[in-house]
């Protein structure tokens, strides 16, 4: 895989790699961020049992949420809606000065943009920190502050994964993350007996794993012969690919702040409908994202650069092609592990965080957010897809103005629900933001001329009827057998957590797989019999 990237980047073309060396790909970085996932989960399952869902919980579930937001509009929304399709434009144009002046200058406008930032953020964390509430105030601008450094480091690792997601290297950006999770549950550990309370011994972690997140990265960047420096402000800005950039990512900007003003908005609401709201809605979500994040999250990073290949080449038959098997894949999984998480919920959130501080309460309030969480993973994990498809044709406005549509309906929904449904409502109202901004998606894209959904969404929509009519099928033994299950585990050994719910769990997971599966090999057979 690694001489396949090298050499296109020498002769000045990328060209799109081949089926195979995609899916290798594709494959290699789902692998990944399973891992990742997995860890990401350890990490959350590290602080509910040194947290729970407690005041100082909530502290640093708000503290960590303010830098994060500026991660994903100065880092990841850069990089995926204008920095990847500006980039691979100088790689086809094959100009080796170009490309390096565009990379030195762009480095220096991010640097100096996201400095800024931390410097705002660090200063500004007592102003910001009452729009969260007033509970552990203190302890939540000092780990704001703490953590705001942590916004420069994963701009640079964002940076170096662009640079090597363009010419289709995936695995250290796949790896870096790892490296995250595994340093900050080591630090939660390690330092909690040497720091004032557990929140910032996870904290010193994640400052850590952050920088080595772009540390892991440098050498294969510098390996496949990218060369960059600091140059001056005006240079950069004046740059013509800094200036393409910009011109892509104003847009972007706007409809990344609406999202994640999301974020912000029902956290807020979160924090006031009372103690434990907010944590019980981040293990919720991490949960839906070890779920998400290794298929959609794997599958929009792959496809944009190959989309922006067959985009800048008018290749739009092999454009809709790759799109329309990315919108199967993501239904083929994430419809089934929908219906099976609303089952088996409850056992899910007992195994992986019940214990020391996170008690039956925690349990309940997890689980109604779960619950409402899970019911909009679908749509959530199709934005990831079809948003890489307008960023590969330089089109950053239809995703902002799905993006804002989006912002206002799960705003008004949270403050509705948030008073009688508590978490729930907050919760409720994301999915179906989620829901509505796929909506919206699909309205601007059908309008495109050239690589529009027109003639793909027919076909689609059937095959998201077959999946959901099959996984309610298989869901049926699931319903059969888990009380049985349940209980006789439980007699057998009711301290063990594993026995009690990883081996029924595990065995219902079996049942409904085997069904599932079974049906669309049924399925499969019958359609063949119809064709001959």
């Amino acid at each position: 895989m690694e001489q396949e990237a090298d050499l296109p980047v020498r002769r000045g073309i990328v060209m799109p790699p081949s089926t195979r060396s995609l899916l290798r790909s594709g494959s290699a970085l789902s692998l990944l961020t399973l891992v990742s996932r997995v860890l990401g989960l350890l990490r959350e399952m590290t602080k509910a049992a040194l947290l729970g869902t407690s005041a100082l919980s909530d502290a640093f579930s708000v503290a960590f949420l303010i830098p994060n937001l500026f991660r994903r509009l100065f880092a990841e929304g850069s990089i995926s809606a204008a920095f990847i399709p500006t980039f691979k434009g100088y790689l086809m144009e094959g100009d080796e000065q170009k490309t390096r002046e565009f990379l030195s200058c762009f480095c220096t406008f991010l640097s100096f943009i996201v400095s800024l930032a931390v410097a705002a953020g660090i200063l500004a964390a007592p102003f910001i920190a009452p729009l969260f509430g007033k509970t552990e105030f203190n302890e939540t601008v000092f780990l704001t502050r703490m953590m705001f450094p942590f916004l420069a480091f994963i701009s640079i690792a964002a940076f170096f994964q662009g640079i090597l997601n363009s010419v289709h290297v995936f695995v250290p950006s796949g790896f870096a993350p790892i490296i995250l999770n595994i340093v900050t549950i080591a630090c939660a550990w390690l330092l909690r007996p040497y720091t004032k309370n557990p929140a910032r011994a996870i904290a010193i972690g994640i400052l850590i794993g952050g920088f080595l997140e772009a540390a892991v990265q440098a050498p294969f960047v510098f390996r496949r012969g990218f060369r960059f420096f600091f140059t001056g402000l005006r240079a950069a800005f004046q740059n013509p690919g800094t200036r393409a950039v910009l011109r892509l990512i104003a847009p972007t900007i706007i409809g990344m702040a609406a999202y994640q003003l999301n974020d912000i908005v029902s956290t807020a609401l979160a924090r006031r409908a009372g103690v434990g709201i907010v944590s019980s809605l981040q293990y919720s979500l991490r949960l839906q994202e070890l779920m998400l994040g290794v298929f959609a999250v794997s599958i929009g990073t792959v496809m944009l650069p190959n989309l922006s290949e067959y985009a800048k080449s008018s290749n739009w038959d092999m454009y809709n092609k790759r799109l329309a098997s990315a919108l199967d894949l993501i239904a083929l999984i994430t419809i089934p592990v929908t219906f099976f998480s609303l089952i088996q919920g409850d056992i899910m959130i007992r195994l992986l965080f019940q214990g020391l501080s996170f008690g039956e309460e925690s349990v309940r309030l997890t689980l109604t957010a779960f619950n409402f969480h899970i019911a909009g993973l679908y749509f959530i994990a199709l934005n990831r897809i079809i948003a890489p498809a307008f960023y590969a044709r330089n089109d950053a406005a239809s995703p902002t103005k799905a993006g804002v549509f989006s912002f206002a309906v799960n705003i008004a929904l949270a403050a509705l629900l948030v008073g009688p449904m508590k978490g729930g409502g907050v919760a409720l109202a994301l999915s179906v933001s989620g829901a509505a901004n796929t909506a919206a998606l699909f309205v601007l894209f059908s309008k495109k001329t050239q690589g529009g959904m027109k003639g793909l969404l027919t076909k689609r929509g059937a095959y998201l009827l077959k999946i959901t009519v099959f996984s309610v099928i298989a869901i049926i033994p699931v319903l059969l057998f888990n009380k049985y299950l349940s209980g006789f585990f439980m007699r057998v050994n009711a301290e063990n957590r594993f026995v009690t719910y990883a081996v029924p769990l595990f065995i219902t997971l079996l049942l409904f797989a085997g069904t599932g599966a079974l049906l669309l090999l049924v399925s499969r057979g019958l359609s063949g019999k119809r064709s001959v």
